[in-house]
């Protein structure tokens, strides 16, 4: 974890606003195609003034885990490796901090769901390793990725603490509380979330409802700012079991109180770019003391899996 020396860091550490650019992309088969189309997407974001950008979560390929074929494991790499020197390389040119998600080959037989951060001159600043790992009609990711050993520990950038959380993450409050409890500036959920084909429109409504209030929920429990970056387009599904699934976009970043700042539509691939005030956490925390008034003497009882003797 380094901090940069040079004036451009030193300034940036005590930056005010940050400029963020969301990358919502619908991907084909083709790992090459995916990867050129976002560079496109990314250089639009830097050119649109984003100092820091964030992909959507297994950005490369497809979403791989509706079905659970051996083969699939044949995706995934080295960090560092291919898509690291490619995603640095970008970093550094566009001077961006970004924020990439990747299948990661540990060892042979070992692998995780791991978002990489890369700092503006195109060094690795961190990782985390997904924590959380579902296992769910159409999300079968237990099959391929082993839990994240990283902790709740923000990577540290040129341009503050980054809380990068992945997908199934975001509905854990505990996830986002130890993030920010660790000094995160912000949270960044990488993701990849859809409808199924047969789920009714009032369903629909209620899961993607459900999904924005929830995060909103962390950045007002914590004061921070949370970026949420879904992929969008239809992926069919290879077993054939199911009709596929239609990811729902709707990116979004919302502030310190849960205001939304701005929000991407369902059905198109989109780039988003908003504007966060840094200086906004120390004030809302003082209207909202929450980290003063938390009874850590009587939390004792999270850490149990349940309570059967109540």
């Amino acid at each position: 974890m380094h901090h940069h020396a040079d004036s451009k860091g030193i300034f940036k550490m005590n930056r005010e606003k940050i400029t963020v650019g969301l990358v919502q992309q619908a991907n084909s088969g083709s790992q090459p195609e995916n990867m050129k189309r976002l560079a496109e997407k990314i250089a639009e974001c830097a050119q649109q003034g984003a100092e820091l950008v964030i992909l959507q979560e297994l950005h490369n390929s497809l979403y791989f885990c509706q079905s659970e074929e051996v083969e699939n494991f044949s995706l995934a790499e080295p960090v560092p490796g291919d898509s690291t020197r490619f995603y640095g390389e970008l970093a550094k040119q566009h001077r961006i901090v970004l924020v990439t998600s990747l299948f990661e080959k540990r060892a042979p037989g070992l692998y995780h769901n791991t978002a990489v951060v890369f700092d503006s001159d195109g060094s690795i600043a961190g990782k985390y390793r997904k924590m959380h790992i579902p296992d769910d009609p159409a999300y079968y990711e237990k099959f391929y990725f082993t839990p994240g050993d990283t902790g709740f520990t923000p990577v540290n950038t040129s341009l503050g603490r980054l809380g990068v959380l992945v997908c199934w993450d975001q509905w854990f409050p505990e996830a986002a509380r130890l993030m920010a409890l660790a000094g995160a500036d912000l949270l960044i959920y990488p993701t990849a979330i859809g409808w199924e084909s047969s789920d009714l429109p009032e369903e629909k409504n209620r899961q993607l409802d459900a999904w924005i209030t929830i995060q909103r929920s962390h950045a007002i429990a914590n004061g921070i700012p949370v970026l949420a970056v879904n992929r969008t387009g239809h992926e069919p599904d290879p077993s054939g079991k199911t009709g596929g699934i239609l990811f729902w976009g709707n990116s979004f970043i919302c502030g310190q109180q849960g205001e939304i700042l701005a929000r991407a539509g369902a059905g198109k691939e989109e780039i988003l770019i908003g504007e966060i005030d840094l200086r906004r956490t120390e004030m809302v925390r003082h209207w909202w003391p929450f980290f003063r008034d938390r009874r850590i003497d009587g939390y004792q009882d999270l850490m149990l899996r349940y309570r059967d003797n109540f």
